[in-house]
């Protein structure tokens, strides 16, 4: 199905009647006192999958799935993440998540860190299971997808969700958001972001196929994606996320850390005009089915900001801003990457976890200083992202990022890549969920899946 022959297309309402008002098929909840362990199961359990599950080997990791157990196994192979090993040795494995969910009653939290075009499927399932999830970042792949998972967590507020954008737990990124919303630099009207992203293979020709290796399952790893393209390691495991198919390139992978600190600090809501200048995409004849550009520059206008509007700039594959005037000395703008907040009163700027804040300009860190606290702390802060998620499942604490937070986030990035795939400057109505100018544009909204794949 397109987008064009969705009920969806009539507005967030529409989708919203079109969800029943508890997931279907949901499983019975496990009862569970506060401190009982909580079943978790991991759906890309290699990489990132890995990193985050390193986090909850004090909890019961009874299943995993992944098409790649070969890879997993060397992701747990350093003597340094026994812990994590000897849980995954425990659990029951599984190549396709589907199966698992069919094989698996006793789970009670999934935690899903597979290539972008996986996240909604898999959030999607557990979620009508009646499961808690915490999905990486982006949260999904399309627009429509956020909306559909946004609603069905709506529908289930006794479900606890998260995505993996770890700076929104840590004290320097919450600190920031303080000082801006205080007033310590003043009206804000612009904002320049930038990354060091990609750091994968971008902007090139798509590659011949060569053989599968023997433990990965190239069918299930390309999952929901609509494309009957062979095996090559310039896809998988790492480098996916420069191809159109797979991916959303350097602004859906960066973007959750970098773009989360203005819409939160500044209430940006959704974007009413975005545009992208680019270098050449890797599959000219055919852009959307080939690898991004290498770097591109993305403008988003944010008309019905709280405070008024404001343009934020978007700048990746190593380019950046203009270093500000009046820096302090020793300071200097993270060629890594960092977001840089230009008020009537001074500027602040911070790295990409919302980390070091800079204060710049006469009188803003006295300003600054006397801005009270008021946004509450996560224990742990950044590392301890993951086991908020499992806290706010216990009751214990309450949840970071969940996915009312992370769908407007993830829709404002993704609306620079519809940007980009358009060739246009778009227009946005947020509450429609439409691009206006462009009608064509509109498909870049959601996208098409394999059989056995759907949402």
């Amino acid at each position: 199905m397109t987008i064009d022959r969705r009920s969806w297309l009539g507005g967030a309402a529409a989708l919203a009647a079109g969800l029943s008002a508890a997931p279907a098929g949901a499983q019975k909840r496990r009862r569970r006192a506060a401190n009982d362990r909580v079943n978790v199961a991991v759906i890309g359990a290699g990489g990132m999958g890995a990193a985050n599950m390193e986090r909850l080997t004090g909890e019961n990791i009874v299943a995993m799935a992944d098409p790649d157990m070969a890879h997993v196994a060397k992701a747990v192979a350093d003597p340094k993440r026994a812990a994590l090993k000897a849980a995954y040795d425990k659990a029951e494995k599984y190549a396709d998540y589907r199966r698992m969910f069919d094989a698996r009653k006793d789970v009670d939290a999934v935690l899903i860190a597979t290539p972008d075009h996986h996240h909604a499927v898999a959030a999607k399932w557990a979620m009508e299971r009646g499961l808690h999830v915490y999905v990486q970042k982006p949260l999904t792949y399309t627009v429509r997808e956020g909306r559909v998972l946004a609603d069905l967590a709506r529908r289930n507020p006794k479900l606890v969700t998260q995505m993996g954008n770890q700076g929104h737990s840590g004290d320097d990124g919450r600190r920031a958001v303080e000082i801006i919303r205080g007033g310590a630099i003043g009206r804000v009207r612009e904002v320049q972001v930038w990354t060091n992203r990609p750091i994968w293979p971008q902007g090139i020709a798509r590659p011949e196929a060569v053989a599968t290796p023997a433990s990965l399952d190239w069918n299930v790893w390309r999952g929901p994606a609509p494309v009957e393209w062979g095996y090559n390691p310039i896809y998988a495991h790492f480098n996916w996320r420069g191809w159109a198919p797979f991916g959303t390139g350097a602004l859906g992978d960066m973007g959750a850390h970098l773009v989360d600190f203005p819409v939160w600090a500044l209430e940006l809501g959704l974007p009413t005009r975005v545009e992208t200048r680019h270098s050449p995409w890797g599959t000219p004849k055919s852009p959307a089915d080939g690898s991004y550009p290498l770097a591109t520059v993305t403008f988003f206008d944010f008309g019905n900001a709280k405070g008024g509007p404001i343009r934020m700039t978007w700048y990746d594959g190593g380019l950046m801003p203009p270093t500000p005037p009046g820096m302090p000395a020793g300071a200097r703008m993270d060629p890594g990457g960092g977001v840089l907040y230009i008020g009537d009163k001074g500027m602040l700027m911070h790295e990409t976890y919302g980390e070091k804040p800079t204060l710049i300009g006469d009188g803003v860190a006295e300003r600054a200083q006397v801005v009270p606290v008021s946004l509450p702390r996560i224990r742990d802060g950044i590392r301890g992202h993951e086991m908020n998620w499992i806290r706010a499942i216990r009751g214990e604490e309450a949840i970071s990022s969940p996915f009312a937070v992370a769908q407007p986030l993830t829709e404002t990035m993704l609306l620079g890549g519809v940007a980009l795939r358009a060739g246009v400057p778009i227009d946005y109505d947020g509450v429609a969920g439409r691009v206006t100018n462009v009608p064509d544009a509109n498909r870049y909204l959601d996208r098409e899946y394999r059989k056995g794949w759907e949402l």
